[in-house]
């Protein structure tokens, strides 16, 4: 999603929100706030987004899944690729735009043809976090993936409800930008390769003596192949980060949670985790790992007061692409997608995952929670 050509530098990542004051001069009522099925739509607003998608090599059909998104939801899934600075650049030349001085035969100047909704599509609302005060205070969440994504999304919903959150990731440029973006919150960044196992000795050891959750939600995608096109390399490295690090620091923290007979882990699968239809073989076996990981540890210690379950997520907008390296698969898998589900935000899934980490989740323990807006039913 918006991503540049390779001769185009990315955008600084600082800058003065954009906002446009309606009736002011030149004012569009553009900002970051606007859906950007209305940015598309808008007669200064539109030409200056089909501009920006063309010299990315992109078209308005990539914006499909996010069209009923504001503009500034983009942000944190761009990957710094989109900012706050790029949208108020987007306002700036919304306002400056005259229609009626572009050229003539200019696709990017023609306003976005109404498509038909489907029969059963209804506009909903966007979904928009709630915040309850105060529902980790005083508890230590470890989170892998919180440099991006859901992990990211997860790690932000535990600070801003009173946590402490060890914050994991490899990717050490998306922690420094999840800190920033919670001054005074208490976090203790970890860099970090979980299928390591010195790296998660150092994971826990920056945890502290008690470990009240752990979420992991670190994971890559495959590259939609069969068994019989699976690599070697494909197949070691997507079991090694979805299967073997989520084994390895769920084996280092539970004998922490076992001395106080108390601690929750949600780990992520995926609908690949519950059905064959969703991704490659190599991915699809994690996920299936993860499963099962998932029930053995609820069984076994139930009893000794911990609660191991997992998030089972729909389509989701985060930076995590998937490439289809396989003909074969991508009209098997492409058929099967044709009921996908609209996707969310991050954040609908740090909804669910957070409930299960919090006491609120207390009775709930072995669950594989599908978050896929009822894929998993179809």
């Amino acid at each position: 999603m918006f991503g540049k050509k390779k001769d185009q530098e990315a955008p600084a990542t600082e800058a003065a929100t954009a906002s446009a004051v309606p009736g002011g001069p030149g004012s569009t009522g553009l900002s970051g706030d606007t859906k950007m099925k209305d940015w598309l739509a808008h007669p200064q607003g539109g030409p200056v987004l089909r501009q920006m998608l063309a010299e990315a090599g992109q078209d308005p059909s990539r914006l499909k899944p996010v069209m009923n998104f504001s503009m500034k939801r983009l942000i944190p899934m761009s990957k710094g690729q989109f900012t706050e600075e790029k949208i108020a650049e987007l306002v700036a030349k919304a306002e400056a735009y005259d229609p009626s001085t572009a050229a003539e035969g200019d696709a990017s100047a023609a306003p976005a043809a109404a498509s038909a909704p489907e029969d059963d599509e209804i506009e909903l609302p966007e979904f928009v976090e709630k915040v309850t005060d105060g529902r980790f205070a005083g508890k230590t969440v470890i989170v892998t993936g919180a440099g991006s994504g859901i992990g990211r999304a997860t790690a932000s919903r535990i600070v801003r409800e009173g946590g402490r959150v060890v914050a994991v990731d490899i990717n050490e440029t998306g922690l420094d930008e999840f800190i920033g973006e919670h001054a005074g919150g208490d976090i203790v960044k970890v860099v970090a390769n979980v299928t390591k196992q010195e790296d998660v000795d150092a994971v826990v050891a920056a945890a502290g003596d008690r470990i009240d959750g752990l979420a992991n939600i670190a994971g890559i995608m495959d590259n939609m192949t069969p068994l019989h096109e699976v690599t070697d390399e494909i197949w070691d490295r997507v079991m090694a980060v979805n299967a073997t690090g989520l084994f390895k620091l769920s084996r280092a923290v539970i004998p922490k949670m076992l001395d106080v007979n108390a601690g929750a882990i949600v780990n992520i699968t995926s609908e690949a985790g519950i059905r064959g239809s969703a991704a490659g073989l190599a991915y699809t076996a994690s996920k299936h790992a993860v499963v099962g990981i998932t029930k053995s540890s609820a069984f076994m210690y139930g009893p000794q007061g911990l609660r191991i379950n997992a998030v089972a997520p729909g389509p989701v907008i985060t930076g995590i692409e998937a490439s289809f390296d396989s003909p074969m698969a991508a009209a098997r898998i492409q058929k099967a997608m044709a009921v996908l589900p609209t996707p969310v935000g991050p954040e609908s899934l740090a909804a669910s995952i957070t409930f299960l980490l919090s006491d609120d989740g207390h009775n709930v323990n072995g669950v594989i929670l599908p978050s896929d807006g009822g894929w998993s039913a179809v």
